[in-house]
């Protein structure tokens, strides 16, 4: 089979196409035909060792997929041969077989095509741990989502709708607000690249005015310089979600926790599917039952060969996606 290999450190210029060994799977194991894989912000990380995963070289990276069932390993009852599912793992999925235990894979409905379903579980399943399980959000409350067009805060968008919040997009442009806005968004802010103090103080200000004095949610997808400000126009018992930090690791005055009476709160989805498999299970179902009644629906901004794949990765580590990548395959 071919896939996209990750054999030195390095970006994604250093991913090599070959033709690798066909997969067998082991006990509880399944054998996927992909037929599209997500990109993923991980995938950045992951081939420069910089992700909590470290897999042994070589390896694809890649960590969503959808495709047919083609080999079942022993001791597999919940899959057959032929069933269309999704499934994810840390690495591999950039190739035309992917392995994985039965249990991380999930049957789709009839109605969801294979590119779609390859960009729901780990955005829409990060963003729906953030908003139930983390921050408990409630109908009502209101939600600032920055890094609003990306794929895990187009998710955000989405589903602060979907649970009834009024949602506050912030994004690096208009074109990235608008984007947001379309997905159900209700007000939206373009911040700058970079900010100092009086760019941070003005962000404040505005994230403050849209929500009517604050808000009571922050997803915070991006990290950086834009962490305090958001911080700072939290409604007293606020909820900050950390999600990521494409623009650096943030510090944040303790201090204004204090101030707030606020909640900072860690969002580390992998961990948690591992740690409670069942509420996982469920959460997954509930996603299900959102996407038939058309709640939400991936945002697929473009669509690359397996040949290409590098440059999904590129395109993320650039900040140049809206909503999904994929990378189509078989």
């Amino acid at each position: 089979m071919k896939a996209l290999v990750c054999k030195v450190v390095g970006g994604p210029d250093s991913l090599v196409l070959e033709d690798v060994p066909d997969l067998e799977p082991g006990k509880g194991e399944i054998i996927i035909d992909v037929k599209a894989a997500a990109a993923n912000f991980p995938d950045v990380l992951i081939i420069q060792d910089l992700y909590q995963f470290k897999p042994p070289r070589p390896f694809s990276p890649g960590g969503e997929v959808a495709g047919v069932v083609k080999k079942i390993g022993e001791g597999v009852t919940n899959m057959k041969v032929g069933d269309r599912v999704l499934a994810s793992s840390s690495h591999g999925g950039y190739a035309e077989e992917f392995r994985v235990h039965a249990l991380r894979a999930f049957k789709i409905p009839d109605s969801m095509p294979f590119d779609e379903a390859s960009g729901l579980l780990m955005t829409y399943g990060t963003s729906q741990h953030a908003l139930v399980d983390r921050a408990q959000v409630k109908p009502g409350e209101s939600l600032l989502v920055l890094g609003a067009a990306g794929g895990v805060g187009i998710a955000a968008v989405e589903l602060g709708k979907a649970y009834g919040m009024k949602v506050i997009a912030a994004a690096s442009s208009q074109a990235k607000v608008d984007f947001a806005k379309a997905a159900g968004a209700d007000e939206g802010i373009v911040y700058p690249e970079k900010m100092d103090r009086d760019a941070q103080k003005a962000f404040s200000d505005q994230i403050k005015a849209l929500g009517g004095g604050g808000v009571d949610v922050i997803y915070d997808s991006v990290g950086g310089d834009y962490a305090e400000p958001s911080v700072r126009a939290l409604n007293w018992e606020g909820r900050f979600l950390v999600v990521g930090f494409p623009a650096g690791i943030p510090k944040l005055p303790l201090n204004l926790t204090l101030l707030k009476g606020c909640q900072v709160m860690g969002v580390f989805w992998g961990a948690f599917t591992q740690r409670e498999p069942k509420r996982h299970i469920q959460n997954i179902a509930d996603l299900f039952k959102l996407y038939e009644e058309g709640k939400i629906k991936p945002r697929i901004s473009k669509h690359y060969p397996l040949k290409d794949a590098a440059q999904a990765i590129k395109d993320l580590q650039d900040r140049k996606a809206t909503g999904k990548i994929v990378v189509n395959i078989g």
